[in-house]
């Protein structure tokens, strides 16, 4: 049976990655030592994350080429997907006829305490974004929240879309890296989805475990030692 497969419909449903896959072994990839025993499995590669997120970026500039967009990053998981993303956006950009004039924005969400979202969300950054007005905005997330698939119910994207759409920006569009398949979902999915995974707990490649994990590569499931030892 194949373990990962990919979403027919359209564009937006991204690599998914059945439940009953389990993982590459650690074994075969290098990951910082200070981390032994604290990973379960690697479930996304980097060098698979960077080719996907290249198809993102070429499917960005198909749909909104010639558009003026303000990235809008969410931190601090999102730092290293937006990072990426905006710089192959900018690649295509220099050797394209169509191009996307840039602008990015940071803005930061809070709501999980160890590996559980909370109902307490926290929104800093977003005070004033009247600058928003009649731009196209690209809010490039890693959506370990969305879905409740890495959002836990959706809320948390829906708290922050509701936020932005205050400003009336002339359009929204959101790219996750992660949807996460959880129960009760309430979330709409992204316009642009990297990956669609499993409910596990994943860290690396900038999400973390209270702040732990930020400087794995790969995108790997936290161990239940790997919880117990960073748990706050």
């Amino acid at each position: 049976m194949a373990h990962i497969t990919v979403q027919s419909e359209g564009r937006s449903g991204g690599i998914v990655i059945n439940d009953d896959w389990p993982g590459y072994s650690l074994d075969l990839f290098s990951y910082p030592a200070h981390y032994s025993g604290d990973l379960d499995c690697v479930i996304v590669p980097h060098g698979v994350i960077m080719d996907r997120t290249e198809r993102l970026a070429r499917n960005i500039m198909d749909d909104l080429g010639d558009h003026d967009i303000v990235v809008l990053c969410v931190l601090k998981g999102g730092y290293q997907f937006c990072a990426d993303l905006v710089d192959r956006i900018k690649a295509l950009s220099r050797n394209s006829n169509r191009t996307i004039p840039m602008r990015v924005h940071f803005i930061r969400l809070k709501s999980y305490l160890n590996d559980q979202s909370t109902e307490d969300l926290h929104i800093v950054g977003a005070e004033d974004l009247s600058f928003l007005k009649g731009k196209c905005l690209l809010n490039p997330v890693f959506l370990f929240f969305i879905l409740q698939a890495i959002v836990g119910t959706g809320k948390t994207m829906q708290t922050l879309l509701k936020h932005v759409e205050a400003f009336r920006p002339k359009m929204i569009k959101v790219a996750g890296l992660l949807v996460k398949r959880v129960p009760h979902n309430t979330a709409c999915l992204p316009d642009y989805v990297g990956f669609e995974i499993p409910n596990r707990f994943v860290v690396g490649y900038a999400l973390d475990y209270n702040e732990y994990f930020r400087d794995l590569n790969h995108i790997c499931v936290i161990s239940e030692s790997g919880k117990t030892k960073y748990k706050i």
